[in-house]
């Protein structure tokens, strides 16, 4: 199926079931997966799958018609949304940009306390001429950036799907090239991997609300006359490439082994995540008052220096702690990618080498 058939968001977003655009979706060669209804959160895993942790690719429940792991089960078969929206017509939409081809900038407008000037563009000093006052938001932050670069604005890009948000924030939506480098996702307020302040990049390793999606603080609508995604421009490719996005030039990098990992060592490092992991998805057993957040970055920092040292790959590193995010939090995936992330990266800077015999 070609990633992109160009069928365009159903004219009708304000009143198009979920099931509707999760075809749309599909049929654009979007891999799709449930939300909670009435939230933007992936639909809980199933029963088993919370008591029998286990790693996404391994989970039968696609196969068998279910869905599990979030943004890990999202599929364009025809089958699977009969069986998911067809059954469940109030789950709501997700699309995992990854696998999509799609990078989609996120804006926030939420309110909080605004950052150092230097930390508001992330590896561009703002000298004390330029007057900040009123800066707020995402929308500011991005408008300096393309200000900076002499750019248009993203925000005011008509020739792509836009997608206004109920909280006041926008979705910009961009298709990256089928031959170019895959990005990585990342919140605005990190200190390390980030666009701007309070703009997020959702991409590979993250999902995206789709247009019509419900939720009781409104629904997510599209705006301007773009109802598809338009190429990724070269200055915010660049910009992306900068700030560590691609996968290709990340600012800290995980050098890839040059050779497998003798077994010994894998099984070493294994060992000593395993235990990390356990103490995670233990949380599940209350909802608070666990310290998941820091447990996860331990787990999370651990695996940056194994991945750094060879014994581990970034792709497994990634499955084995979202996996066991997810089974502790089913519900703050994207606070358990922003911690996983974040923590990876730190702990490359350390790799971790084994002394002695296993």
């Amino acid at each position: 199926m070609p990633r992109h058939r160009e069928t365009s968001v159903p004219q009708s977003a304000g009143t198009a079931s979920p099931y509707d655009v999760a075809r749309w979706c599909a049929g654009n060669g979007w891999p799709v997966h449930p939300l909670t209804p009435g939230r933007k959160t992936p639909a809980a895993n199933c029963p088993t799958c919370r008591d029998e942790p286990h790693r996404p690719q391994d989970c039968p429940c696609p196969s068998e018609g279910r869905w599990c792991h979030g943004f890990h089960a999202a599929t364009t078969k025809p089958e699977l949304l009969d069986a998911w929206w067809g059954k469940h017509p109030t789950l709501g939409v997700g699309v995992s940009c990854g696998p999509a081809g799609l990078l989609v900038l996120d804006i926030d407008a939420h309110c909080a306390e605004v950052p150092d000037r230097n930390r508001l563009l992330p590896g561009i000093p703002i000298h004390k001429s330029v007057n900040l006052a009123g800066l707020a938001s995402g929308f500011d932050t991005l408008a300096l950036l393309a200000a900076l670069r002499g750019q248009q604005n993203p925000a005011d890009d008509d020739s792509t799907l836009r997608v206004r948000t109920p909280s006041g924030g926008l979705h910009i939506w961009y298709r990256t090239p089928d031959k170019g480098p895959r990005y990585r996702s990342s919140v605005g307020s990190s200190p390390k991997v980030a666009l701007a302040w309070q703009v997020d990049i959702r991409a590979t390793g993250g999902y995206i609300v789709t247009p019509a999606t419900r939720t009781p603080a409104g629904t997510y609508s599209p705006v301007g006359p773009a109802r598809l995604p338009a190429l990724l421009p070269d200055w915010l490719a660049t910009e992306l490439q900068r700030t560590g996005h691609s996968h290709l030039t990340q600012p800290t990098p995980v050098p890839a082994p040059r050779r497998t990992p003798a077994r010994p060592a894998r099984q070493r490092a294994h060992r000593l995540l395993e235990p990390l992991l356990a103490q995670v998805e233990a949380c599940a057993a209350a909802t608070e008052g666990t310290a998941f957040t820091e447990k996860l970055n331990r787990a999370a920092y651990t695996a940056g220096g194994l991945i750094a040292s060879g014994h581990l790959t970034d792709s497994e590193a990634r499955d084995l702690l979202t996996a066991a995010a997810d089974t502790a939090r089913p519900h703050r995936n994207r606070h358990s990618l922003t911690v996983i992330t974040s923590a990876l990266s730190a702990g490359a800077s350390r790799p971790l080498h084994f002394k002695g015999r296993p």
